[in-house]
C-alpha cells in the first residue's frame, strides 16, 4: 500500500515567533514544513522545493510579499498562495486587497483564527 506524501508547505516571514507558530500548527496538521526568513529565500526554495502552497507576509525587509507573489505567480502559476499581514503603515486589509489582485487564493490578516486557517490549507491542498 502505497503511504500517502506529505503536503509541502512553504512559509515565508520575517516575524520569527509567527514562524515558529504557524510551522508548529501546520505541522500538528500532518503537514511538511519549511521556512525562509524573507521573499528572496522564500523564492530560492520555492525554486528547489516544489510546494504544494505558499504561505507568505507581506511586510517584509528584503523583498516584501507583494513582489515575491508576483514572482512566484510568473514562475510556479500552479502552485496555490496564501497570504498574511499584521499591516504596517497601512492596513492589513489594504495589502491583503493588494495580494488578492495578485493572484493569491486566501488572505488572513494576523492574528487570525488557527481553525479557519487550516481549514484553508486543507480546502487548498
Amino acid at each position: 500500500m502505497m503511504k500517502k506524501m506529505m503536503k509541502k508547505i512553504l512559509i515565508i516571514d520575517d516575524d520569527d515567533l509567527f514562524r515558529d507558530m504557524m510551522k508548529k500548527l501546520l505541522e500538528r496538521a500532518g503537514y511538511q514544513v519549511f521556512e525562509a526568513m524573507n521573499g528572496y529565500d522564500g523564492l530560492k526554495m520555492a525554486e528547489k522545493m516544489n510546494a504544494d502552497l505558499i504561505v507568505t507576509d507581506i511586510i517584509m525587509p528584503e523583498k516584501e510579499g507583494i513582489e515575491t507573489i508576483i514572482e512566484l505567480r510568473k514562475d510556479h502559476p500552479e502552485t496555490k498562495i496564501i497570504a498574511v499581514s499584521g499591516g504596517g503603515r497601512l492596513t492589513p486589509e489594504f495589502h491583503l486587497s493588494l495580494a488578492q489582485k495578485m493572484g493569491v487564493q486566501k488572505s488572513f490578516a494576523k492574528p487570525f483564527d488557527n481553525k479557519q486557517f487550516l481549514a484553508a490549507v486543507k480546502e487548498l491542498v
